[in-house]
């Protein structure tokens, strides 16, 4: 049987993915590699099959309200404390000095 995701699932994926960029990067280009590693962990809550598994496993559902907040102050942090531009000209340098 094959499932296909709906758009706000596929939306709530990309976002995912884009908290687990901003981890990685803050993880290895930055002074705070604790926030990098903690933003990982939170990009999993927005991965569909993962939170049909926590549903199932813990019967405990996030309310979609919850998501949209703490993808606000996710971003928030990222750009503003985390300094997230910052880290990614030090990424783009350090990638650009190795080739």
């Amino acid at each position: 049987m094959k499932h296909s995701l709906s758009a706000s699932q596929t939306a709530s994926c990309a976002f995912g993915i884009l908290i687990l960029v901003i981890g990685i990067i803050n993880s290895f280009w930055g002074n705070d590699p604790i926030f990098g590693v903690g933003l990982m962990a939170l990009s999993t809550l927005y991965i569909p099959y993962i939170q049909v598994f926590v549903k199932n496993k813990a019967r405990l559902q996030i309310p979609s309200i919850a998501k949209i907040i703490l993808g606000l102050v996710i971003i928030w942090a990222a750009l503003g404390v985390g300094e997230l531009f910052a880290k990614i000209k030090l990424m783009q340098l350090d990638l650009g000095s190795a080739g």
